[in-house]
């Protein structure tokens, strides 16, 4: 399986992730969770009048963390695809979100992950780190 795979299938089994983003100086989390790949890249999704999309826009550095059984920490830079195709694709694959977010609508907005890295971790096996 390749790396990207791994790390959405992991993000998807574990239904919720926290992604951390910075204010200024100070460090934001919260839940997530969308992870979906579109032509080779992992995105995620959020809308456009939240803060975090403010401090992406800011500091496009991010972190993710998600536990099931296991943990994975991602890390790398998010990148905003402002393609209606890639956020059709997105809300395609969580329809749920279609009664807050329209492709094309002004505030949805989808970011995918560039230089990716994560770290697999468990209490029972060392760390393995991958890169996407």
């Amino acid at each position: 399986m390749a790396a990207i795979d791994e790390v959405c299938e992991f993000l998807k089994n574990a239904g919720t992730y926290y992604l951390a983003t910075t204010d200024g100086d100070q460090p934001r989390v919260r839940p997530f969770g969308t992870a979906h790949i579109f032509e080779g890249r992992l995105y995620i999704q959020s809308g456009k009048g939240k803060p975090v999309a403010a401090q992406i826009e800011a500091n496009p550095k991010f972190e993710i963390c998600a536990f099931k059984g296991s943990w994975i920490r991602v890390s790398g830079t998010l990148v905003e695809d402002p393609r209606i195709e890639a956020q059709e694709s997105l809300l395609e694959a969580y329809p749920m979100l279609k009664k807050m977010y329209a492709a094309g609508d002004g505030n949805t907005v989808v970011y995918y992950i560039q230089d990716g890295e994560a770290t697999f971790s468990s209490f029972t096996e060392p760390p393995r780190t991958v890169r996407f």
